[in-house]
């Protein structure tokens, strides 16, 4: 840290000894801090609860209390703050005790300053960070949009934290997702949040091109490789440079082909085929997959060592399904967009249809639910959408939750439903959550997590 970022960091420095007090205060004084001092246990409490300390250098003795209390006081009040120990009478146990109540570090005296300065600033770049770090998950908990992708989730929280981490970074990035859960809009967000935003972004999905030609679109040829190659073609991995290349579906390049990008991506070069000259390449690798990649390898349809190179990060995108707070934001999005886009006077959707949207087991994801509610919108006669414009009814939704076939109440909110909904579920099964779960189509710790959160009563719905 320079002096000129030290000006509005504040240190609390708690001594009955004012030798000690005052030295340490000149030295932090010189190196640009500012500095309060206090003589007791109380005078530092009253300090400290008062002003905005960044860092607290406390002896343990002191006249009126116990540091280790007025460590914990302060953790409790301010858990931001980092807290340096200092004592004449350490011991191994004081320590541990100390560092247990959230101290940053244990000194003992004598110590010399250049001793504790480096701890200091040790102790201020950590609470930066976490200044910083608690800053970024503020900002994303609030986001209900992030880089167009749609959802407040406390999944797609996660995943936003961790674009914001990696995009910056060249670091290969493996998306995991079953179709329509936005895989590309993640792919998206993470180049244009990188450093290589304004170069170009390509894109190949390796599932669509022919097996024969995939190779001669990534890596280009030249005149005469083969029959057909009427003159030299650049790759896409040269068209890519300086960007990012996506390869979607990466589980359906073909096996033989994967060592060639395998060796691409370690050597960070390239030969054309037909070709005995390597060229230089330079972009950042992003892939996706909606096969898990464990089955992938297993099946012999993705190499193990490639999988290794391309997924230095992996984010998981959930189903619908396993997410459905995010619907009503996700349908007033695409309502929205569709209703611009057509110019249809359509401002709602009923609470009757909004029942059918969280009764539906959403094979297809946030896709499915893009194509029906842009059909609502082309279909509804009034100026919201009713369960008529839906393309489906509770009643049929999917032999996969045959739990969500009941009749629900009128005039429930979408918590209201959920809670229904997973109630009605438990009492079919006799309370079993691993079946109830298995019927809703959902993990086990999450429909643990739905009960906690609705206070349903076990005991009750096992009765019933």
């Amino acid at each position: 840290m320079t002096k000129t970022k030290l000006q509005d960091v504040r240190i609390l420095v708690v001594d009955d000894e004012p030798m000690m007090s005052d030295s340490l205060r000149q030295h932090l004084v010189e190196e640009g801090y500012a500095v309060d001092t206090a003589a007791s246990g109380a005078e530092a409490i009253d300090l400290f609860d008062g002003g905005a300390h960044h860092l607290v250098i406390c002896d343990v003795q002191l006249p009126d209390m116990d540091g280790l209390t007025l460590l914990r006081h302060m953790k409790d009040a301010k858990p931001n703050t980092e807290v340096i120990v200092v004592t004449g009478y350490g011991s191994v146990q004081t320590a541990v005790e100390a560092i247990k109540a959230g101290a940053f570090y244990f000194v003992e005296k004598p110590f010399d300053f250049e001793e504790l300065l480096p701890l200091a600033e040790k102790a201020l770049e950590r609470r930066q960070l976490m200044a910083e770090t608690e800053n970024m998950r503020r900002q994303l908990s609030t986001r209900a949009e992030y880089f167009n992708i749609i959802g407040s989730s406390k999944q797609m929280q996660t995943i936003y934290e961790t674009i914001e981490s990696v995009a910056k970074s060249d670091a290969n990035v493996l998306i995991v997702g079953e179709s329509g859960t936005g895989k590309e809009l993640i792919a998206n967000a993470i180049h244009y949040n990188s450093l290589r935003a304004k170069k170009p972004f390509i894109k190949v999905n390796c599932a669509a091109l022919p097996k024969e030609l995939i190779e001669s679109e990534l890596f280009g040829h030249t005149k005469g490789a083969f029959t057909g190659a009427h003159a030299d073609k650049e790759g896409l991995v040269q068209h890519a440079a300086g960007g990012s290349l996506m390869l979607d579906e990466i589980a359906e390049m073909p096996v033989e082909l994967q060592p060639k990008l395998l060796r691409v991506l370690q050597e960070r070069t390239c030969r054309k085929i037909g070709s005995e000259k390597s060229y230089p390449v330079d972009f950042r690798l992003i892939t996706s997959t909606n096969r898990l990649p464990a089955d992938a390898i297993r099946d012999g349809l993705l190499r193990d060592d490639l999988f290794y190179r391309i997924s230095t990060i992996t984010i998981h995108v959930p189903p619908l399904r396993e997410r459905m707070e995010d619907i009503q934001l996700l349908t007033d999005h695409f309502l929205k967009l569709y209703a611009e886009k057509y110019e249809r006077p359509i401002a709602a959707v009923s609470q009757s249809a909004y029942q059918r949207l969280f009764a539906h087991p959403w094979p297809g994801n946030v896709r499915e639910l893009q194509n029906v509610l842009e059909r609502a919108v082309l279909l509804a006669k009034g100026d919201r959408v009713e369960p008529v414009d839906l393309p489906f009814d509770n009643g049929s939704a999917s032999a996969a939750a045959p739990a969500l076939a009941w009749d629900v109440p009128p005039n429930m909110t979408l918590e209201d439903i959920e809670k229904f909904v997973i109630e009605r579920t438990l009492q079919r099964t006799g309370g079993n959550k691993q079946k109830a779960a298995n019927m809703l189509g959902i993990y086990r710790p999450r429909l643990y997590s739905k009960i906690k959160k609705y206070k349903i009563g076990l005991d009750a719905v096992s009765a019933n």
